[in-house]
C-alpha cells in the first residue's frame, strides 16, 4: 500500500511539472538558465530569426555545451576572418529542453545547419534530417564518430568527456584520506563519515555537493549521468549486458540494490539545500569555494573554475559495490549533425576546420579545455579535471557511457523524479529500487 502511494506521488510530481511547463514557460526558462552560465549571453539572436544560409556565406550551429559558448563564439570570429563565412552560435543546455527547441525549429522551417544530438534515442528522431558525413577527412582520425544506419557516419565528435566523483585533494589530505583508496563503497562510507566529523576543522559545509532537482534543472545529473554508473561501472569496454537488459525492460536487481545504497550515501552527505533545490551554478560554486570536499560533475566544469583554483583536484571512481572499482566514465557526450537541407557544404567545411586546423585544435583543447577525440592531435588539456580524465584514459581505466542508449527522455523525465523523491526522503532505497524497476519494465512499450 505504501509503495502504491509512492507511485501515485511520483505521477503527481510529473503531472505538476507538465502543468508548470505549459502555464509558466518564462519562469521555467529563467530557472533552467540560472543553472548554467548567464544565458542572456548564451543564446544568440538566431533563435528569433529565419535560418539565413541561402547565400552560402553563413551557417548556424545549435549546441548544448553552454560552458564553452563564449569560446566557441570566439572561434567563430576567427573562422569568419579566415574564410569570410559568418557562423552563428546558439547554445542551450544545462537542463533546458534542447530537443524540444530543436523540434520547434523544424516545425517553423528554421533548422540550424549544424545541430546536436545525444545517442541512439535522438538519432532515431533525427536520422532522416542528417547528411552523410562518411567521406569527411576527420572521420579516419577518430574512433568516436557516430555510426548510424548502413554503417555510415552521421555524427561529428567534438570531444570526449569523463566523470567520476571530483575531489578536493587538499581537503582530503588534511583529513588523512588518500583518494586512491576510494575504490569501494565501504571506503567511501568511512571517508564520508570522517570528513563529516571534521567539517568545522576543514571549513566545509558538506562532504558532497550534488543537485538533483527538476526546479534546478539537474535531473540530468541524477537520471542520466549518475544512473550511467549503474549501467557500466565495473564492466569491460563494450560489455553491454546491463544496458541490454534495461532496453529489454529488465534490471539486475542485486546490482541495482547496491547502486541505490551508493546514491543514498551521496544524498545523505550532501548539502540538503543544494541537493533538493539548488542549481548547477550553486553546486559547482560550493566546490570552487572549498565548501565541499566532492562535487558530482565531470571535466566539463573546468571552464567554470578560476585560472588558479587554489587546490589540487581529480576524480575518484563511482565505486558503488564492495568489489574494487578502478575507473571512471568516459565517452562522447553528444555529436553534431549536419542538416541535409541546410548549407551542407558550409557546415562540412566548418566541422573539418574545427577538427583538423591549427586554429580549431587550439580552440577545442586550449580555449575550451576539451579532451580531443582525434588521433592527430598532440595538444593535451592543461585544465585540472580534463587533464585528470586524460590520465585515466591513458591508463586504460575507463567505463563506457551507456546512458544515451536509453529512450529519449527516460533518464531526465522518468528516472529524474524518482531520484528526487529519494533525495527528499519521500521514499527509501527499497522503494527507489521498485520504482526504477517498474519504470524500466515499461521501456519495451515505448
Amino acid at each position: 500500500m505504501k509503495l502504491r502511494k509512492m507511485v501515485t506521488l511520483l505521477l503527481m510530481i510529473v503531472l505538476v511539472g507538465s502543468l508548470f511547463t505549459a502555464c509558466s514557460k518564462t519562469d521555467k526558462d529563467t530557472a533552467k538558465t540560472e543553472n548554467t552560465e548567464k544565458t542572456d549571453s548564451k543564446k544568440t539572436e538566431t533563435s528569433e530569426t529565419k535560418n539565413q544560409t541561402s547565400d552560402g556565406q553563413s551557417i548556424r550551429v545549435f549546441q548544448l555545451k553552454v560552458e564553452i559558448d563564449e569560446q566557441l563564439k570566439e572561434y567563430a570570429k576567427v573562422y569568419e576572418q579566415k574564410t569570410g563565412v559568418h557562423v552563428d552560435i546558439e547554445s542551450i543546455g544545462g537542463g533546458a529542453d534542447v530537443q524540444g527547441a530543436l523540434k520547434g525549429y523544424l516545425q517553423a522551417d528554421n533548422m540550424p545547419d549544424i545541430f546536436v544530438f545525444e545517442g541512439p534515442g535522438h538519432y532515431a528522431v533525427w536520422k532522416d534530417y542528417m547528411a552523410d558525413l562518411t567521406e569527411e577527412p576527420w572521420v579516419k582520425e577518430t574512433a568516436s564518430a557516430y555510426i548510424g544506419d548502413g554503417g555510415k557516419v552521421y555524427g561529428f565528435p567534438y570531444a570526449v568527456e569523463g566523470y567520476g566523483l571530483a575531489y578536493n585533494k587538499n581537503i582530503l589530505d588534511k583529513a588523512g584520506i588518500d583518494p586512491a583508496t576510494l575504490t569501494t563503497i565501504e571506503a567511501y562510507k568511512a571517508a564520508f563519515e570522517k570528513l563529516d566529523s571534521m567539517k568545522e576543522e576543514l571549513g566545509i559545509d558538506s562532504v558532497v555537493s550534488m543537485g538533483v532537482s527538476a526546479s534546478g534543472g539537474l535531473t540530468w545529473v541524477s537520471g542520466s549521468h549518475n544512473f550511467g554508473v549503474y549501467l557500466s561501472t565495473g564492466l569491460k569496454n563494450g560489455d553491454t549486458t546491463i544496458i541490454d537488459k534495461l532496453l529489454a525492460g529488465e534490471v539486475d536487481t542485486d546490482r541495482l540494490k547496491q547502486y541505490a545504497e551508493y546514491v543514498k550515501l551521496l544524498f545523505d552527505y550532501s548539502d540538503q539545500n543544494i541537493l533538493v533545490t539548488g542549481n548547477y551554478d550553486q553546486q559547482v560554486q560550493a566546490f570552487i569555494d572549498q565548501k565541499a570536499a566532492f562535487v558530482h560533475q565531470g571535466n566539463w566544469i573546468d571552464p567554470n573554475l578560476p585560472a588558479e583554483p587554489g587546490f589540487e583536484m581529480g576524480f575518484a571512481p563511482h565505486a558503488f559495490s564492495k568489489e574494487v572499482t578502478d575507473g571512471v566514465q568516459v565517452g562522447a557526450p553528444s555529436w553534431w549533425a549536419v542538416y541535409k537541407d541546410g548549407n551542407v557544404e558550409g557546415a562540412k567545411d566548418f566541422l573539418e576546420a574545427f577538427a583538423l586546423s591549427d586554429e580549431g585544435r587550439d580552440a577545442r583543447i586550449n580555449k575550451m579545455s576539451l579532451i580531443s577525440p582525434y588521433s592527430s592531435d598532440t595538444l593535451k588539456p592543461s585544465t585540472p579535471l580534463s587533464a585528470n580524465i586524460q590520465s585515466w584514459v591513458a591508463a586504460g581505466k575507463t567505463f563506457d557511457w551507456e546512458q544515451f542508449k536509453m529512450p529519449d527522455g527516460f533518464g531526465q523525465d522518468t528516472l529524474g523524479p524518482i531520484f528526487e523523491l529519494l533525495a527528499q526522503g519521500s521514499i527509501n532505497t527499497d522503494e527507489f529500487v521498485q520504482l526504477v524497476t517498474d519504470a524500466v519494465a515499461g521501456i519495451p512499450a515505448k
